[in-house]
């Protein structure tokens, strides 16, 4: 064992031939990245930062051109100091001049108008200068930092300027970002609309989430470890929980919340992609196909939710004004942008069940809130109860010696933020001399563990376009599945629509609506508490 961790830190602390090869194959070919919309706050809080972080840590090659698009006049040089301004407060990796010095040398600016027929000329211009003199090679990605209304003009007028069209030499991408589209309907007209300008293969749908190590972590504790592979079905697992609390609330979105609710906003993609990675059938191989095959085939066995049972099956909910982390916060209803008598959901709580052979009879409960008393995102899997217990009297607790029906359950716990990490929870003998049992934890850290900071989503996943690596993004339809389920729990919440007195239902701080934690309670389950 000496020998063996003595060889991983010399691994660690000199360069590995072959690991130093397996990275080349990750370089990606000179491309020029264009984020239309380059003037709001995504731009400036993430997607400039995570390429400048790949910049500094050499993961991009000589020739990368990065062009902002928007509709306000600026100029390069004006760009260029509003971006090294938005690494300056938002890069995880500090900004130094060595690297900012080439980094910014690829940055440039282009006005650009849907309206007139020559609405993007300036951007071809750019795009072909980039091409002579900086080796793009017709490489384009095209990222949609817009409003969701914007999404088909642009892509539309893409399509006439002679953008869209690959060549076998070179690629055109697209990414567009959530929502995409609101219900089933409106996800298969966007697909539909798209895909006359776009092949499938050139659409990357991105979701934040899926590029968190965390999140790719689940895949490889899955599918990388034989000890848990035979427990992960209906005969051991009880049931399993996936929570997306948010201490924050709609803070200035409240416009855009009125539209979309904590469904759309969290449920349909979040959470259904976490859902799709812990459930699908094992790939047989780590292609993108193979990969979202078994994350469709997971998200098609889920059983629909028939309108009328939608009310039976899921609990909707409403902050008031309350305290969170020590201060005191206003209710939904008076957030700026959102209407005094809004019944817009702020919270979700719903059971699944999933119709295979692996998770028959085993629900999936899953919620998401705003104003909930802390930031946290985990997956819990709680094992089943062993079928008889010898330690009658024997299980300990602060209130003192409980029946054997009262032994804790095993649960695995994977923590996907803040604290990244995995707990594994189980009975042991309490030191003495008398058979006393209780819980403990065995935990994982990512931090403790390897002591190296984790890359940002956005990092991974426009590395991840750039290479042609759709693994992680989400395919036509995976998200036309995810509103199968999600426009039909809609539709019967349309039908039923809560009370005006109803809402809201809970306080700022609280843990969601009574009504949830009885929703549970039906079922003889309780909620797992981050």
């Amino acid at each position: 064992m000496t020998e063996v961790l003595t060889q991983a830190a010399a691994q660690e602390a000199e360069p590995n031939p072959l690991l130093e090869g397996l990275r080349l194959t990750r370089m990606p070919a000179p491309c020029a990245v264009v984020i239309f919309g380059a003037s709001g706050d995504l731009t400036q809080r993430k997607l400039i930062p995570a390429l400048y972080a790949l910049a500094a840590e050499g993961a991009l090659p000589p020739g990368v051109t990065i062009v902002g698009a928007a509709r306000t006049p600026m100029s390069d040089e004006q760009f260029r100091a509003a971006m090294r301004s938005a690494i300056e407060e938002h890069s995880r990796v500090p900004l130094r001049e060595d690297v900012w010095e080439g980094f910014a040398t690829g940055l440039f600016y282009a006005h650009f108008d849907l309206q007139p027929d020559d609405g993007l000329d300036l951007l071809k211009s750019r795009l072909d200068e980039s091409d002579r003199t900086r080796g793009t090679a017709g490489n384009r990605i095209f990222y949609f930092s817009v409003p969701p209304t914007g999404v088909l003009p642009l892509a539309d007028k893409l399509l006439h300027a002679g953008l869209c069209q690959q060549g076998p030499d070179n690629f055109r991408r697209v990414v567009i970002e959530k929502p995409f589209g609101r219900d089933l309907e409106s996800a298969l007209e966007l697909n539909r609309s798209l895909h006359e300008d776009f092949s499938e293969d050139q659409i990357y749908r991105i979701d934040h989430y899926l590029g968190k190590e965390s999140v790719q972590n689940l895949l490889v504790f899955r599918f990388a470890n034989g000890i848990f592979e035979p427990l992960w079905n209906r005969q051991y697992i009880d049931h399993v929980q996936i929570t997306v609390a948010e201490s924050l609330g709609v803070e200035n979105r409240g416009e855009y919340y009125e539209e979309a609710g904590a469904l759309r906003d969290i449920v349909q993609n979040h959470i259904m992609q976490l859902m799709a990675i812990l459930g699908m059938e094992p790939p047989s191989n780590f292609k993108a196909e193979t990969v979202r095959d078994e994350k469709v085939k997971l998200l098609r066995a889920v059983r629909p939710i028939h309108p009328d049972d939608a009310l039976s099956h899921t609990v909707r909910g409403q902050y008031a004004a309350g305290w969170v982390e020590g201060d005191h916060v206003p209710g939904y209803r008076e957030e700026p942008g959102v209407k005094p008598t809004s019944l817009r959901e702020t919270f979700v709580a719903m059971k699944l069940d999933i119709d295979n052979w692996r998770w028959a009879g085993t629900p999936f409960y899953l919620r998401t809130g705003k104003r909930l008393p802390k930031r946290a995102t985990e997956i819990v899997i709680q094992f089943r109860r062993v079928p008889h217990s010898p330690f009658g009297g024997h299980v300990a607790t602060p209130m003192g010696v409980l029946p054997p029906d009262a032994i804790d359950p095993n649960l695995l716990v994977l923590r996907i933020q803040p604290d990244e990490g995995i707990t594994l929870r189980f009975i042991a003998k309490v030191p003495g001399q008398a058979m006393r049992i209780r819980s403990v934890n065995m935990d994982f850290l990512y931090g403790s563990s390897f002591l190296k900071e984790s890359p940002d989503a956005y990092e991974r996943l426009l590395l991840d376009c750039m290479l042609g690596d759709a693994t992680l993004f989400a395919r036509a339809d995976e998200v036309e599945q995810a509103w199968r389920i999600c426009t039909a729990i809609l539709d019967g919440w349309r039908a039923h629509p809560p009370d005006q007195d109803s809402f809201p239902n809970y306080e700022a701080g609280a843990w969601g609506p009574e009504e949830a934690r009885a929703f549970i309670q039906r079922d003889g389950r309780e909620w797992h508490r981050p």
